[in-house]
């Protein structure tokens, strides 16, 4: 296979691999139950006017199973910090108590978790999407060099390579749905 054939593979695999971490990034976001400093990723306070996240203006951290504690840097922060949880719509109230904000996290419901589900199949068929598009992409450049002088044989061969490739990670995304799906339906 020639070094562009290849070139051609290898960046496509690379931007498979990241749209499996976006996943990944995203089904940390989804509670399932316990009590994650992950779930409050991607809220953003405002510091002094500008946007921080929260977790670089308070230490996050677990209590327990169903309990974070917040304790921020700065006692004035507990107003601007308790705002942005609220604004975030996570479905989360947090509870101020004048030197930290704790946040309880209810136990889940069944039709909440069958909604979770629902939530995580999606983010997981924006990754399949993404991967499936970067295959059409390489495809695409494959067929370009064809047009260049590859011979069918060579690009045939490349194309089949590209197709291996994504249904490794689309294997990957399955998995970790599966995972995802079996972490939040257990009670």
């Amino acid at each position: 296979m020639s070094d562009d054939v290849s070139s051609i593979i290898a960046t496509a695999e690379d931007h498979m691999q990241k749209a499996i971490g976006h996943l990944e990034t995203e089904l940390l976001k989804i509670r399932a139950g316990k009590a994650n400093p992950q779930m409050l990723d991607g809220i953003v306070v405002d510091y002094y006017g500008s946007p921080m996240p929260i977790n670089q203006v308070s230490n996050i951290n677990v209590m327990d199973v169903r309990t974070l504690s917040i304790q921020p840097w700065e006692k004035n922060m507990l107003q601007p910090i308790e705002r942005a949880i609220i604004a975030a719509n996570i479905g989360i109230t947090p509870q101020n108590d004048g030197g930290m904000i704790r946040i309880f996290l209810p136990p889940l419901t069944e039709e909440r978790r069958r909604e979770l589900v629902k939530r995580c199949l999606g983010e997981g068929e924006h990754s399949k999407v993404a991967i499936r598009n970067i295959r059409r992409d390489a495809i695409e450049h494959i067929k370009r060099l064809q047009k260049n002088g590859l011979s069918e044989d060579a690009a045939k061969d490349a194309e089949t390579s590209v197709q291996q490739v994504t249904d490794k990670f689309i294997a990957a995304v399955e998995k970790h749905l599966a995972s995802k799906e079996k972490e939040i339906m257990s009670v």
